[in-house]
């Protein structure tokens, strides 16, 4: 697809600095531009690709100043970075506009419905009593368990596997090899020492605009709701255990692990290798670092919480008594030494 300059600082709300006629048809990297392409600018460490680039246009923010001449023509929005994502998400909804229909072989059962431009890829499976909104779109291979209801605009890419009772909101994107709505790990100790399965009845709901990421697992609650709220953001191959909440706007990077009945809150941040232990609750706008394990429930707001070392655990007890009254025990010895 091809659109002119003007067009283009039109969909973003900017203004052209050069020639608005001009015509592009792909997104570049600023470092590797060619003719025909459209890059940005957000950190000043890239600037001097602005310089050398052969891109026909720049997406650059509307405080900044050259150091040198250019060859390229320039659009200035408010924010380079967010003008660039607004950019990447129109090219991505153009492609997803164009899957239309239905190909074959596939499996829709007749107790389903489907909403207008909506996409079912080959080999896709859809149950029983599913009910899917307007322009959703079903990748390849997809598996769609019995009663799963799925919002307007969605998108479940190929291999996902949604098991029965799961409900989807509205422009959720469930990525590659995702499962969402498989057992939770409810096992109950024997006398002989054996385990028996606990059945696990409940559901999972993802609220509007969440997105998941390849081979996440989201399990199914025990009883009630598996709770993913509006706008949370999961990476790859993140494990959300039974009955877990999370809430708004909250951000998971890969291989975080939130062990079952867990409630995050709303605009958290969690990093890389995660753990959370269950049954906790982790108060709203917390920052949990890369490798950091949560073993007890966090009450203050915007905290910003980082480190968590393996060693035998009476030992690490002792330890930490002592770890977490250094910063007083430093103190007292600096008061201590001025006496002497």
């Amino acid at each position: 697809m091809e659109f002119s300059l003007e067009q283009l600082a039109g969909i973003l709300g900017g203004t052209v600095e050069g020639n608005p006629t001009q015509k592009v048809n792909r997104l570049d990297k600023i470092q590797e531009g060619q003719p025909g392409s459209i890059a940005f600018l957000a950190n000043p460490k890239y600037e001097s690709f602005l310089y050398e680039t052969a891109a026909t246009a720049v997406i650059v923010s509307q405080d900044f100043v050259a150091n040198k001449p250019y060859q390229t023509n320039l659009i200035r929005v408010k924010d380079a970075y967010t003008g660039f994502t607004t950019l990447l998400e129109a090219y991505q909804q153009l492609n997803q506009a164009a899957l239309v229909g239905v190909e074959e072989p596939s499996y829709f059962a007749e107790s389903s419905s489907m909403g207008e431009n909506g996409y079912r890829g080959a080999f896709s499976y859809i149950g029983k009593n599913c009910i899917l909104g307007k322009g959703v779109k079903i990748y390849g291979q997809a598996y769609i368990g019995d009663r799963v209801k799925i919002g307007d605009g969605s998108v479940i890419y190929a291999g996902a596997k949604i098991y029965e009772d799961t409900q989807i909101g509205k422009q959720c994107v469930i990525h590659a090899g995702a499962v969402i709505g498989s057992d939770g790990f409810g096992f109950a100790p024997q006398a002989d020492g054996t385990y028996k399965t606990i059945p696990q009845v409940g559901n999972v709901i993802l609220e509007d605009q969440v997105s998941i990421g390849a081979n996440t697992t989201i399990d199914r609650a025990t009883m009630g709701s598996t709770l993913i709220r509006k706008g949370v953001k999961i990476d790859n191959q993140v494990h959300i255990a039974h009955n877990v909440v999370i809430g708004e706007n909250t951000v998971i990077a890969a291989q975080t692990g939130i062990s079952g009945s867990t409630e995050i809150g709303k605009n958290c941040v969690l990093a890389g290798k995660v753990g959370i232990a269950g049954h906790l609750k982790i108060a709203e706008n917390t920052t949990i670092g890369g490798n950091t394990g949560i073993n007890k429930s966090i009450k203050t707001s915007g905290k910003t919480l980082f480190g968590f070392l393996a060693m035998d655990l009476n030992h690490f007890l002792r330890s930490y008594s002592v770890f977490k009254n250094l910063d007083d025990l430093q103190k007292r010895i600096q008061q201590l030494e001025k006496k002497g």
